[in-house]
């Protein structure tokens, strides 16, 4: 049966975890993600698994790629300076193909900037931040209910296609509490073991993602960041193995992007509309409800990366997309790649959530602007 509880959101994130069969953690404590890693060292005994407390970020993500290699689903989280150091074996991660979940709970930058406060910056961090041609997979919760549902999805979604999964939450959503239904079970994805008589990263057309060869499990495989061929052997100055790996790593992911992508959508016959993802969700909704005779479009983004561009078209009339962010403007920079239509940017800076006000006078801008039609 379900159960009802009023949750922190960080809490709800490692009781998603939990629920997806992680089973080991490992992390340094950082506001305003350390709930995570608290809850995480409390109820890991209980489950069978493993919390690890490393020295720093670095030894953090490093531990959680290690642990992923002996067959078991692992998580970190961190914010900030933490998420920087990771960016290295991010990277790692990708050309190795490990599935790892990364929870950032973000908070105002740059390097210390404000630990306590909220913000939205590294959204282009998690996607281009480590260097090198590769894709990864980033959802962005709005609700504790979401940081729940959207964590148990990073972990299916890391086993599905092997590569690095981030939770990009911030310090609203992480420390605020509301009601929260968890269910007795959830789905589960495990991750395809490798194939007897298969080479660790043999692949083909039909199935980009190679089987797992685990550690323990009589595989012999070789693990490494340099370029590699189908053993997993190093061949770093291969034209053709090089390119057909990040083509790979890439395409796997890509290819994939409109059965990946995850949003909801109102009012579809609007011409200005509201893009969101995270706390400014919840202030459009507000506004659509205390004034339910506006016409007002909205877009609610649960996976930024890969961005999801056919969502646009899902508003014909639109005259002007309106993208309310907690950072200078970075995914609605990736809106206006996509689109002939106005981009209205809307930055919040400081740790206070985009108000009502904030956004009602965008919209009463733009109407004017169009001509007042909607």
């Amino acid at each position: 049966m379900t159960r009802i509880e009023f949750m922190q959101g960080n809490i709800a994130c490692a009781e998603g975890a939990l629920a997806a069969g992680c089973r080991f953690f490992g992390g340094y404590p950082i506001t305003p993600s350390t709930e995570v890693a608290e809850h995480m060292a409390k109820m890991m005994p209980k489950v069978g698994g493993v919390f690890i407390q490393m020295e720093d970020e670095i030894a953090s993500i490093s531990s959680i790629i290690g642990a992923s290699w002996t067959g078991v689903k692992a998580m970190t989280a961190t914010s900030g300076p933490g998420f920087s150091l990771m960016m290295e074996n991010i990277g790692y991660a990708a050309i190795t193909e490990t599935p790892i979940v990364i929870i950032n709970v973000q908070r105002g930058g740059p390097s210390t900037g404000q630990p306590t406060m909220s913000a939205q910056g590294d959204m282009m961090q998690c996607r281009f931040g480590s260097h090198g041609d590769f894709s990864i997979i980033a959802l962005t919760p709005s609700t504790v209910q979401e940081m729940y549902e959207l964590t148990v999805k990073a972990f299916n979604l890391a086993e599905e296609f092997r590569c690095p999964v981030f939770l990009m939450s911030d310090e609203t959503i992480g420390h605020m509490r509301e009601r929260i239904e968890i269910p007795d079970s959830v789905d589960v994805v495990n991750r395809k073991e490798l194939e007897k008589g298969k080479l660790p990263y043999e692949t083909d057309a039909d199935n980009p993602v190679p089987g797992f060869p685990t550690f323990g499990h009589g595989h012999r495989v070789h693990v490494t960041g340099l370029t590699h061929d189908a053993r997993g052997y190093p061949d770093t100055t291969n034209h053709k193995t090089h390119s057909d790996l990040v083509r790979r790593l890439v395409g796997k992911v890509e290819s994939k992007r409109h059965e990946i992508a995850d949003y909801d959508i109102a009012g579809t016959d609007a011409e200005i509309v509201f893009l969101t993802y995270g706390p400014a969700t919840r202030t459009v909704r507000q506004i659509m409800k205390d004034s339910p005779d506006l016409k007002i479009g909205h877009i609610n983004l649960r996976i930024v990366w890969p961005f999801p561009e056919n969502v646009l078209k899902e508003f014909p009339n639109a005259k002007v997309f309106i993208v309310p962010e907690m950072n200078m403007g970075q995914i609605g920079r990736e809106v206006a790649r996509h689109t002939p239509v106005k981009v209205v940017y809307l930055p919040k800076l400081g740790g206070d959530m985009h108000t009502p006000q904030d956004l009602m006078e965008a919209y009463d801008r733009e109407k004017a602007l169009i001509g007042g039609g909607n």
